[in-house]
């Protein structure tokens, strides 16, 4: 609906008016993402292709009256389902905590009177009153400006202020810093600004993470293979004349055998346990693939202002006529700092109880105050002694600002502005001024005059100061930038920087803290010329619109990236939704932290390097795991398929199957699972997108796994078989049994024993307690065996285990890939450099 005020008198809207106006277009709030309820979130966790596959398999049994076997594939689906639902949950409710600490408020005139209101109340017509502070609740037009200046990072990305005169917008979700104004409300709630934005935010569905691609990949394939299995089994043993039970029981041990049925829950639970630790290093997963997403990374955009800086303004050069370009640290010459404690309408003020002094005000003019309170000088003092007698605010057309002085006797005119309005052309300041500019620096030129007598206006005594040096602003890099950039190049992954600030900023501070390696800077005029096409060498983007952001990411995942996206502003929010993982900052707007998957309650960039290796850890530990329980299925299948032709028929029950693969993947999955990462993970190679996740050779490694267990296990069973002795049973306990012996020989080199040596030590005790004790022995349909009978099966099963821990040992000998514990080379881009801050780029 169309949104248009009710009035622009100062007296504003009545009560009435306002809830009239409410009724109509609704409160002042974003357009709220559809949150799925517990049941949407049931299915999705059951429409994973492995859990259908045993769901399938439980109705089969069911149909059979195998109620033991449907008990035992019930518990696996519904702990996989529990645990990937709670986490949901418990990021949501840490969600709701952030917003519940931000609700804010503004300032109406209702019936004449100025009163504070929630900002969702706020309406069409609403006249509402801005100081410095406020955040402004809805697009509004400008009706009164004094010295009005508005911070737009959050909207633009760009981190000066803008001045406001009357007439001018200013839009909702940007911060006053400076001044004063009225403004009456035009455009609220989906209908501002932030609201497009939010829309645009919205209309995007997330795409798939690549773990869940590739596990999707692994169960169609799983899934086709214990299909295909079973049916042609069962069709050829009704071809020979089998009874149907028995070929419907071969046919379900088989799709039970084929599937691990375990993945599921163990990866939820790996994920799960990764949230946790992020959690404990001030990182909000909001959905648990998001964790070993980040593992995959190979390209991270991130904003700015912020981010990659710490979103506040510092004097880091000043340059005099007498000693030229010095640090701010250096003795300043005493007149200079005079003038820019004079002539600033910054506040400080002490912080109650403690001997600091915090300051408010206009981002630039706290950082001119700041130097000046670094430098030993008492701002509120010095003020005191040199009371303010008249003034000309600051505003775009003059360029300046000028504040006139009394001091006893004497008066003194303080100028501070832009370079152009304040020097003469052709002099050595200028050039001065041009070499700071071009090294991405926001200059500002003070000047000061002074007399005896009567004051003169400060229209009439701007004319007569005269410089006293320059002072270079900018938002610095934080002091961990350059190190966690360099991170990251050692981890493989390409930076980009995206941001709506100046090209010349973007550049100085890209160079500073390593991104770009002096490429080429790419605005967003240049992007609406050409779109954005491949991005080639092009890491540093400036002056960009958030559609804008959001295509930058679709093309470097259009070259075959995963793209992370961190920012903090309503600008990023698109982009962060577009990218493969949205990372937010915890301190940033509601849209941006709606529109990502991981939150970061720190606000630190440094963050998202430790949650990168918490997601290849994630990752590698799931290929380990995948290697031991589709290893230990290969070999099921290869004892059901094979053990027929060697006179051992059927030789498993699928209950007998469901209880290994629940003992062989429970608590040793897990424990696989909890592995620390590999020494070395964040030196390693990204892994590349389309991998499957048993590539690089793993599809090998796990076959021949399997293939040597079962020649194992139908060894035992064969001589069992022809000695008269308990066949089924043994091959039952040598199949388990190897399997677990395998699971150790995967430990990671230099990880503790503990967990996973007390898991494999309690699956073993179970596995044992399956043939002797009588209420598992009868549930199972196994035997009591002799130890005579046991001591040569445990002997044999051993075995695999062996081999593999000797071929793991030679392969750890030589650099691989992540996931298998490898390093790379050094990535040059990553060798410290000193700053080239003299580049014009």
């Amino acid at each position: 609906m169309a949104q248009t005020p009710v009035t622009d008198s100062p007296r504003g809207l009545t009560d009435a008016e306002a809830a009239e106006v409410r009724a109509r277009v609704g409160h002042n709030l974003m357009a709220e993402p559809k949150r799925a309820g517990r049941g949407a979130r049931v299915l999705a966790q059951l429409r994973d292709p492995m859990v259908l596959l045993l769901l399938v398999a439980a109705a089969l049994a069911l149909v059979l009256g195998d109620f033991a076997d449907v008990a035992v594939i019930g518990a696996v689906v519904v702990l996989n389902t529990a645990v990937g639902v709670a986490q949901q949950s418990r990021a949501e409710r840490a969600l709701a905590a952030l917003r519940s600490m931000s609700a804010p408020t503004a300032t109406v005139v209702r019936d004449g009177t100025a009163r504070e209101v929630p900002s969702a109340e706020v309406v069409p017509g609403d006249v509402v009153v801005l100081t410095a502070g406020d955040v402004v609740a809805a697009d509004a037009a400008l009706v009164r400006a004094h010295a009005l200046r508005v911070d737009e990072a959050a909207v633009t990305g760009e981190s000066v202020p803008v001045d406001k005169p009357v007439g001018g917008e200013v839009a909702a979700g940007t911060v006053v810093t400076h001044g004063r104004g009225v403004a009456v409300v035009n455009r609220t709630g989906p209908d501002s600004g932030l609201g497009r934005i939010a829309a645009l935010v919205g209309a995007q569905r997330p795409r798939p993470t690549p773990l869940q691609r590739r596990l999707a990949d692994l169960g169609r394939v799983l899934a086709l293979a214990a299909v295909g299995l079973s049916v042609v089994v069962a069709a050829i043993g009704l071809a020979r004349g089998e009874p149907v039970g028995a070929m419907a029981l071969t046919a379900i041990s088989l799709a039970v055998a084929a599937v691990p049925e375990s993945l599921p829950a163990v990866v939820t639970l790996a994920l799960a346990l990764g949230a946790h630790r992020m959690a404990q290093r001030r990182a909000v997963v909001r959905s648990l693939p998001a964790v070993e997403t980040l593992g995959s990374v190979t390209v991270l955009a991130t904003d700015k202002t912020g981010t990659i800086t710490e979103g506040r303004m510092v004097a880091e050069r000043v340059w005099t006529p007498e000693r030229g370009e010095v640090d701010p640290g250096a003795e300043l010459p005493a007149a200079l700092l005079r003038a820019v404690v004079l002539c600033n309408d910054a506040d400080p003020r002490a912080t109650p109880g403690d001997d600091r002094v915090a300051i408010a005000g206009d981002p630039l003019e706290v950082a001119l105050l700041s130097m000046a309170a670094a430098a030993g000088v008492d701002c509120a003092a010095l003020r005191d002694r040199h009371p303010r007698i008249d003034e000309l605010p600051f505003d775009s057309e003059r360029g300046r600002m000028t504040t006139v002085h009394q001091a006893g006797e004497h008066w003194l005119v303080v100028s501070k502005g832009a370079p152009e309005t304040l020097l003469a052309e052709g002099t050595e300041a200028v050039d001065a001024a041009e070499r700071l500019a071009r090294r991405g620096y926001r200059v500002l030129a003070v000047a000061a005059g002074g007399g005896s007598g009567a004051a003169p206006g400060a229209a009439a005594g701007e004319r007569a100061v005269r410089l006293l040096g320059l002072v270079a602003l900018a938002d610095p890099p934080r002091s961990d930038s350059a190190e966690v950039v360099t991170a990251f190049q050692e981890a493989g992954i390409e930076l980009v920087m995206i941001t709506g600030d100046h090209p010349r900023t973007a550049a100085s501070i890209a160079d500073r803290v390593g991104i770009g390696d002096g490429g080429e800077v790419r605005t967003g005029e240049e992007l609406a010329a050409r779109g954005a096409g491949a991005p080639g060498r092009v890491r540093v983007y400036a002056r960009t619109r958030p559609e804008q952001k959001q295509a930058i990411v679709r093309a470097w995942q259009d070259e075959g990236h995963v793209v992370a996206m961190t920012g903090d502003g309503v600008n990023d929010a698109p982009a962060l939704r577009r990218a493969d993982i949205g990372v937010a900052m915890g301190g940033g707007t509601e849209v941006a932290r709606q529109a990502a998957d991981l939150v970061l309650t720190d606000d630190n960039l440094g963050t998202v390097a430790t949650a990168v290796e918490e997601g290849r850890r994630i990752h590698a530990n799931v290929r380990t795991f995948l290697r031991y329980a589709v290893s230990g299925g290969v070999a099921e299948v290869l004892v059901m398929l094979t053990g027929p032709l060697l006179g051992l028929p059927v030789p498993l029950r699928p209950g007998q199957i469901l209880w290994i693969n629940l003992l062989t993947h429970g608590l040793p999955g897990v424990a696989i699972g909890a592995e620390p990462a590999a020494a070395g993970a964040m030196r390693a190679r990204p892994r590349p997108p389309g991998e499957s996740i048993l590539g690089a050779g793993l599809w090998a490694r796990t076959a021949w796994t399997g293939a040597l267990i079962a020649a194992v296990t139908l060894g035992v069973g064969v001589w069992a078989a022809h000695t008269g002795r308990e066949w089924q049973t043994l091959v039952f306990l040598c199949l388990g049994l190897a399997q677990l012996g395998v699971a150790t020989a995967l430990r990671r080199p230099g990880a503790r024993p503990r967990f996973l040596d007390l898991a494999v030590i309690a699956a073993v005790a179970l596995q044992l307690a399956g043939a002797w004790l009588p209420p598992l022995r009868d549930a199972l349909g196994t035997a009591a065996v002799p130890v005579g009978d046991l001591l040569p099966t445990v002997v044999a099963a051993t075995v695999p285990g062996l081999v593999v821990r000797a071929l793991r040992r030679r392969e750890n000998r030589s650099p691989e890939t992540i996931g298998r514990g490898g390093t790379r080379p050094r990535d040059r881009r990553a060798e410290p450099r000193e700053p080239r801050r003299g580049t014009d780029r």
